[in-house]
C-alpha cells in the first residue's frame, strides 16, 4: 500500500485512519521512527506479555511430557544400532 500525505506545521503528518487499522494504531500508542537512508520506517512498539512468551516456550515441552528424559550415565550401555532396529 503506498499512500501520499502531507507534512504540516511542525513536521507534523496524519496517518490515514485505514492504515492505522491496518496495523492496528490507537490514539496514544507510541511509534518507532528508524531512518534507514533516505527512508522513514514508523512502526508500532509492541509490549511484550512475558507471561504469553513463557507461555510459548513451554508448550512444546508439554506436548512431549510424556517421553522420558534421559539422564547422564543412563544411555551408556545402549548401542544406537539397537536403537533403531525394526
Amino acid at each position: 500500500m503506498t499512500l501520499r500525505v502531507e507534512v504540516g506545521k511542525k513536521g507534523y503528518i496524519i496517518i490515514p485512519k485505514s492504515v492505522r487499522d491496518l496495523v492496528g494504531i490507537k490514539e496514544g500508542d507510541i511509534l518507532i521512527l528508524t531512518v534507514v537512508g533516505d527512508k522513514i520506517i514508523l512502526e508500532p512498539e509492541r509490549k511484550v506479555n512475558i507471561r504469553e512468551v513463557v507461555k510459548k516456550l513451554e508448550e512444546p515441552e508439554r506436548k512431549i511430557s510424556y517421553a522420558k528424559r534421559a539422564s547422564l550415565g543412563e544411555l551408556e550401555n545402549i548401542s544406537l544400532e539397537e536403537e533403531f532396529e525394526d
